[in-house]
């Protein structure tokens, strides 16, 4: 069986560090890129609660216009 030296033993190690190395800053962008996402998706909700506000003020005003103008959704007969 081959001994295992010193050297070889450290030769491993510091490849498995600059690996951990690598990984550490790719969750890094990750993260990053994480956080750019939720801002994004922050706002795209705060416009789609922009829209569904201005939406339900037309229909209340719609609404008025046609109990003033009397228009009934049932036709009579």
């Amino acid at each position: 069986m081959a001994e295992i030296s010193a050297d070889l033993v450290y030769e491993v190690l510091k490849s498995v560090q600059y690996d951990i190395s690598q990984i550490k800053g790719e969750i890094g962008e990750m993260k990053h890129s994480m956080q750019a996402f939720r801002l994004e998706m922050i706002g795209v909700h705060t416009q789609l609660s922009g829209i569904h506000a201005t939406l339900g003020r037309y229909e209340q005003r719609l609404d008025r216009i046609e109990r003033r103008l009397e228009l009934n959704e049932a036709p009579t007969l």
